[in-house]
């Protein structure tokens, strides 16, 4: 049974722009096990990119008739459009790399959005989310283990 420090490890994981960039310094700081979590992170930040990749072209169909929720839309899409020409030109391989860079914004959330507007298949957007996220926990978790100030 997981403890109540490892559940807000992945829901912070899960969370839009949180994801593992937050999850797993949260993780560290609360004395937990860097592998687990590792793991936990990613679980956390894979878990919503199904129901996100498959969701948002009904959610936007039917939220976009409700003047606020459009205009949120016309700004989250501008924004991706705007962050998503590695996406467009490379698509698979753009949005794994896309996503892989653990900055703000560029997240699985956000990469599933870049797979909706630019027409990947679900499966090529579930993919790309999944393997990104992994590469960017790896760089967080290194980052967070001071790995990084080795070189």
């Amino acid at each position: 049974m997981p403890s109540k420090r490892e559940f807000l490890v992945l829901l912070t994981a899960a969370t839009p722009i949180l994801e593992v960039r937050a999850s797993i310094p949260l993780g560290l700081y609360f004395g937990i096990e860097a592998t687990k979590v590792f793991w936990i992170s990613v679980i956390g930040s894979i878990l919503p990119i199904l129901p996100v990749l498959f969701g948002l072209n009904y959610l936007t169909v039917h939220l976009r008739k409700i003047p606020a929720m459009d205009r949120f839309f016309e700004w989250l899409f501008a924004r991706t459009r705007a962050k998503g020409e590695l996406v467009q030109r490379l698509e698979t391989l753009g949005l794994f790399l896309f996503v892989a860079v653990p900055l703000p914004g560029t997240g699985a959330w956000t990469g599933c959005a870049a797979a909706y507007l630019f027409g990947l298949s679900y499966f090529n957007g579930f993919i790309a989310c999944a393997l990104g996220t992994t590469a960017a926990a790896v760089m967080v978790m290194a980052a967070s283990l001071g790995v990084l100030r080795l070189f």
